[in-house]
């Protein structure tokens, strides 16, 4: 792992051919060494039958929050599992933004939590572990 380079660069080579993060229109908000806010805006076809976001497009949000903060520090990291609770719904149009925090990293895992708002409205808790692959993140 390179020291020069920055966690933003890392989550850069991540995502750059993340098709899931694309198709969901998520945005990267900010990036530092174990944390990141990322957004994504409730469109159309993100709602189910009850008119209310899709729990998978929540999970999915936080689920990519969490792989851009546990793969700050260069070291090709995946998750080995998470728990969502859904607390409030999302709706058509809103603006939702997952923030990665890091809780623990000891040798190849990690524990990541991330809170899902809409506004100052808290609508999703996610807890993520995470499993270093032993390898550099190719740049």
């Amino acid at each position: 792992m390179q020291s020069s380079v920055s966690p933003q660069e890392y989550a850069d080579a991540m995502l750059r051919d993340d098709a899931t993060k694309k198709a969901l229109g998520i945005e990267v908000l900010s990036v530092a060494e174990g944390r990141a806010r990322l957004q994504l805006v409730v469109r159309a076809d993100m709602v189910n039958g009850h008119a209310i976001a899709h729990g998978g497009i929540i999970a999915s949000l936080a689920d990519t929050a969490f792989a851009v903060a546990c793969n700050t520090y260069g070291e090709a990291t995946v998750a080995s599992g998470f728990s969502i609770e859904f607390l409030e719904p999302g709706h058509l149009g809103d603006e939702l933004v997952a923030e990665a925090v890091e809780v623990v990293r000891r040798g190849r895992s990690g524990v990541y939590d991330v809170t899902v708002t809409r506004g100052d409205t808290v609508i999703a808790t996610f807890r993520g572990r995470s499993r270093s692959l032993g390898r550099p993140i190719e740049l």
